[in-house]
């Protein structure tokens, strides 16, 4: 793999085999703990040695070695990779084991299979990253103490690990949907693998209607990826995406998924609901052919089983679009004192758009402005200043 020489590059390749790696080696050490541990030796190996030798061919293949080199593992044993794929899916349930707290399976899964670093978990759970790593390792060393097997678990013990391994997946394909196009490949490639997993544990689950129905949504939302961005970068709303560059391979798989989900008599859950809003977007040959009041009664049924601002949110938009903005602006102004959103920009945001088709310029311009103070994208933020000043009146 010629140029990929430097450190950084380096630990992006490492980030892209990790999960693999360590999948197998917990397989044959019995210890996450461990396993990582030996992970981490096989990158400090790489780092010795790929900058002047390069990045080699198969890099899985090298890290095992490395890594083989550290403990006593049998080397036939270690070297296959025929069940990589179950191998993974392993570790998704062993690292979201109820022995565990939520936070910590989330956080340990998010580590060990979507490669984000002990400061990047730090940031997003919004703690110290001391105290991340000190979660991440009591987290790993209660799983070795309990004895927790490293497989699938079967019959009533699914059931109460199946959410959390459903979140983390949506996290996982989350974490690389968005990274920006060109950003990071490898990053980018979270998503196929949250996808890989999410199939293996709908092929294992076919009776569970949220397991295809997440399967469905990240589908149907990874069909959109290539739209995302303007030429420049800068990021292009939903309704104002070119469909032209929607993946008619991924609506397809989306839509057989979600048919799947919805066959099935027990009713849809979370993910199987926001697949079927994102359907109703894929299903529209123009952003004109939307069907706001089904996206508007689906809201409903989402927020009827998963009460949340954002979904509240979302609602107003769909219901605005549906029955007018006024209808949607009663429901966003609702949100204002809601604390979680305080400092999400999306809320100003939507407030200031309906404001603005009513006609109240003035009230919609001071939203748009308080929307781009609190927008972490630079290129969303000039967008919002944009519409800010859009809506100055003209001077008579």
């Amino acid at each position: 793999m010629a140029g990929a020489h430097t450190p950084a590059a380096i630990r992006a390749v490492f980030s892209f085999e990790s999960a693999k790696l360590i999948a197998r080696l917990t397989r044959i050490v019995h210890d996450v703990g461990l396993a990582d541990e030996l992970a981490q030796h096989a990158l400090a190996a790489a780092l010795e040695t790929w900058p002047d030798a390069g990045v080699p061919d198969d890099p899985g293949a090298w890290l095992m070695t490395a890594a083989q080199r550290r403990a006593p593992v049998a080397e036939g044993e270690a070297a296959g990779d025929a069940d990589v794929g179950d191998d993974l899916l392993r570790l998704m349930f062993l690292a979201c084991h109820p022995v565990l707290e939520p936070e910590s399976r989330v956080a340990l899964a998010l580590q060990l299979l979507g490669g984000l670093t002990v400061e990047e978990l730090a940031r997003a759970f919004l703690v110290g990253e001391l105290t991340m790593a000190q979660r991440l390792v009591r987290a790993k060393r209660t799983l070795r103490d309990e004895h927790v097997p490293f497989e699938v678990p079967r019959g009533a013990e699914l059931e109460p690990r199946l959410a959390a391994v459903l979140e983390v997946l949506y996290l996982t394909f989350n974490e690389g949907y968005a990274t920006s196009p060109g950003d990071d490949a490898l990053r980018i490639g979270l998503c196929e693998d949250a996808l890989r997993l999410g199939r293996t544990l709908a092929g294992l689950l076919p009776a569970v209607p949220d397991v295809p129905g997440l399967v469905a949504l990240m589908e149907l939302q990874a069909s959109r990826a290539a739209a995302r961005r303007g030429p420049d970068g800068a990021p292009v709303q939903l309704l104002e995406q070119d469909r032209a560059r929607w993946d008619r391979g991924r609506i397809a798989r989306g839509l057989a998924a979600l048919a799947r989900a919805e066959a099935l008599p027990a009713a849809p859950g979370p993910y199987t609901l926001q697949a079927a809003i994102s359907a109703c977007h894929a299903r529209a040959a123009t952003a004109e052919d939307t069907d706001w009041v089904r996206i508007a009664v689906l809201y409903g049924e989402l927020a009827a089983i998963v009460p949340s601002p954002v979904v509240e949110l979302n609602r107003a938009v769909a219901v605005a679009m549906a029955h007018g903005p006024a209808a949607g602006l009663e429901i966003v102004d609702a949100l204002n004192a809601e604390p979680a959103l305080a400092a999400f920009h999306l809320v100003p945001s939507a407030r200031a758009d309906l404001l603005a088709k009513l006609g109240r310029l003035d009230e919609a311009r001071a939203e748009f402005e308080r929307a781009a103070s609190l927008a972490q994208d630079a290129r969303e933020r000039e967008m919002l200043v944009a519409s800010a000043a859009a809506c100055s009146r003209p001077v008579t």
